[in-house]
């Protein structure tokens, strides 16, 4: 209740701490150069979205330890997405509306990419290929190469220690592709 005056708890910080590094390994040149997503709002925000999901995921496995800094890494990205819209411009009247769409958004992302890791039958590109590339089928493969590397992050970040998480720390892989260029790294 006096966090106001006394400042973020720390809570809130780590969440900020993991939100920061969501954003700024979405934000890898690799990821829009070499594998094609979309480099406007909506290709960054679904970038940022893929990375905020792979942190949750990862926290809910400890779901009674975490679900506090799990919500307060939801509600600092959407904070943030507000401050976004605000920023390009967006009036005060439209911008509820529009964070409850992405909201939204995120949410239908979530699912389809939750159950996408759980599959080995083509979810993850499917949900892939329609939310980064608006499901036009001639970005397949550069869907598959961003399911292949949301594959691997979320297998080295089932090797993190929930701890280092809820301190607030966070490793990402590089995204890259592999020299033949079918594959991302």
């Amino acid at each position: 209740m006096l966090g106001w005056f006394f400042g973020k708890s720390p809570t809130q910080r780590n969440a900020d701490a993991l939100y920061v590094r969501a954003v700024k390994q979405a934000r890898q040149a690799n990821f829009y150069a070499d594998m094609g997503v979309p480099d406007n709002v909506d290709g960054r925000f679904d970038m940022i979205a893929l990375h905020v999901f792979l942190i949750l995921r990862r926290l809910k496995q400890e779901n009674a330890r975490s679900q506090a800094t799990a919500q307060a890494l939801f509600d600092t990205m959407f904070t943030d997405m507000d401050r976004g819209l605000r920023e390009l411009g967006a009036g005060d009247l439209g911008v509820g509306r529009r964070v409850k769409v992405m909201a939204k958004a995120f949410y239908g992302r979530v699912a389809a990419y939750d159950r996408g890791l759980k599959s080995d039958d083509g979810d993850l590109n499917e949900a892939i290929l329609r939310n980064i590339f608006r499901g036009q089928e001639d970005e397949r493969d550069r869907a598959l190469l961003i399911a292949s590397y949301t594959r691997r992050q979320a297998d080295a970040l089932d090797h993190q220690s929930v701890d280092a998480l809820l301190e607030g720390e966070v490793l990402f892989i590089t995204a890259a592709i592999s020299d033949d260029g079918k594959s991302a790294l």
